[in-house]
């Protein structure tokens, strides 16, 4: 089930459920209960899966937030999220001043600092022993996940994802007798932070599926490609930056990573030269993108190249609006819906997207219209063969002349260049 990257620890499917079904009583036993919240304040490792889904056991929600933030944005998180639990390591609990006395806060370190609280009240708990009556009610509309994201209007926010929207998302994706992504019994890369929603969810993903999720915490070339050669990684959910780096790193070619069937990206539009050039470096793998948003639960559109049975996909597309939803491509100014190849914003309906903002109505009914259409903010158009291609953000759009620039696609150009590492484009 899950591989730790640092030590080559492996934990079985029954190990994992087993210490999240303790976690449910574990948590009862320090006042947790349906609804309330708990932040998970860690890099990736083991911990953040099983307290993850003890929670959702418990009926609890887990906002997630990254522990490099300053003890400001941390103790704004908590305090807008009302968390009563704080789950951390010890390097981060100096950042943790400034959070109310009654929140409790959780170390993952073998020995927890003086005045914490250590893993083993969680984690230690006996499910048989610990008292949970009345059982636990939850319902598909009940919140599990919080993500806290920007969106389109600028400030960070809760975002409140249910039961309902994750499994639905879930099995938009990997369900069905060829589903959009195939990972059945392989091993996926977990390097990008769980933290984050892409990575999240994956995560569930994989645990859906069976498969085995190696666990990285950081980036750095050396440390993501051993362990990918030695376990012989399959899966490579990525994002354009780390693949730039591979791309353009000569220490890759010391490695060997003919095992990778898939590399996955997301986050920002992929250019074709560098398509072409992690082809070169990684020439087994299916590489295509997928396109998703915190609010839309989070995926909204993936390449069918990554199905069991893949289909080809032109360049540069984002593949085709997941299934048991609906997308289309709107004029930004009249609202009204464009033809294929036509750009406008892109806009979702399904059973995955968010229930809305945490306690922020306004910025939930700018974000979701009357008639549960979720507006992304983004730039895109639709081919006559259904497939997305992503253009830019709304507000991002450059007029230069009567026409509408995309920075994306001069960022595109500009890091063919050599003697160029990384760009930007405002």
């Amino acid at each position: 089930c899950i591989i730790e990257g640092s030590s080559g620890k492996v934990y079985s499917y029954g190990e994992v459920h087993l210490i999240s079904r303790r976690v449910r009583p574990g948590l009862a036993k320090l006042g947790i209960g349906r609804g309330e919240v708990i932040m998970l304040l860690l890099p990736n490792c083991p911990e953040f899966v099983y307290i993850f889904m003890g929670a959702s056991f418990r009926g609890a929600v887990v906002t997630t937030a990254n522990p490099f933030y300053t003890p400001g944005v941390i103790a704004k998180q908590a305090e807008a999220s009302r968390a009563r639990l704080v789950v951390t390591h010890a390097l981060y609990v100096e950042k943790l001043k400034a959070l109310k006395e009654e929140v409790s806060v959780v170390t993952v370190d073998d020995t927890a600092p003086e005045g914490f609280l250590p893993l083993s009240v969680l984690t230690g708990a006996d499910d048989n022993l610990v008292p949970l009556s009345p059982d636990v009610y939850i319902g598909v509309e009940d919140v599990m996940a919080l993500p806290f994201s920007s969106g389109t209007t600028g400030l960070s926010k809760g975002v409140m994802l249910t039961h309902k929207s994750l499994v639905s998302s879930i099995a938009q994706q990997v369900d069905g007798h060829n589903p959009n992504l195939y990972l059945c019994s392989e091993d996926v890369l977990c390097i990008l932070p769980l933290f984050h929603i892409y990575c999240l969810d994956l995560l569930l993903c994989s645990l859906r599926t069976g498969a085995a999720i190696f666990i990285v915490q950081k980036f750095e070339m050396c440390v993501l490609l051993e362990p990918m050669e030695r376990f012989k990684v399959s899966v490579a959910p990525l994002v354009p930056p780390i693949l730039l780096a591979i791309a353009k790193n000569l220490v890759a070619d010391k490695y060997d990573l003919s095992s990778v069937r898939s590399v996955m990206s997301s986050a920002a539009p992929l250019g074709k030269d560098l398509v072409n050039a992690i082809k070169a470096r990684i020439p087994n793998a299916n590489l295509a993108q997928v396109y998703g948003m915190t609010e839309a639960g989070p995926v909204l559109a993936m390449s069918l190249a990554f199905a069991k049975k893949p289909f080809p996909v032109n360049s540069g597309s984002c593949g085709a609006v997941v299934r048991n939803a609906q997308m289309k491509i709107i004029d930004p100014h009249t609202g009204l819906s464009l033809p294929y190849n036509q750009r406008g914003e892109i806009c979702i309906q399904g059973p995955q997207i968010m229930r809305g903002y945490l306690k922020i109505h306004e910025a939930t009914e700018q974000t979701i219209d009357e008639h549960g259409w979720l507006h992304t903010g983004d730039i895109g158009y639709m081919d006559e063969n259904e497939e997305l291609f992503v253009v830019d953000r709304v507000k991002e759009l450059i007029k230069y002349k009567g026409l509408q620039v995309a920075p994306a696609e001069v960022e595109a150009i500009l890091v063919t260049r050599p003697s160029i590492a990384d760009e930007a484009v405002v």
